[in-house]
């Protein structure tokens, strides 16, 4: 409940990922526009579209990794220095 009067809440998961059925469904419908999908790419490849430049070789070698900046306002980050001293024994 979240305080709201009467709420009896909501059934499944109504934002998540469709069903599998559902998606078989539209891999069905748009199957056979495959052809028409690479040729319009093909078309728009060999018109050095930026677009589709980008799409194609995202698709065909993977995006590259996104790189995320840890760090706050450009400061690195200031780690302690940890030293392993060999004892000399072993388990």
């Amino acid at each position: 409940m979240d305080g709201r009067k009467n709420n009896k809440g909501t059934k499944g998961n109504k934002g998540g990922r469709p069903s599998k059925a559902e998606e078989q469904k539209l891999i069905e419908k748009l199957t056979p526009l495959n052809d028409l999908a690479l040729k319009a790419l093909k078309e728009s490849l060999e018109k050095k579209e930026q677009w589709s430049v980008k799409l194609y070789f995202e698709y065909f070698y993977g995006k590259p990794q996104q790189r995320v900046d840890v760090t706050t306002n450009d400061d690195s980050l200031h780690l302690p220095l940890i030293n392993f001293v060999d004892s000399g024994t072993e388990q």
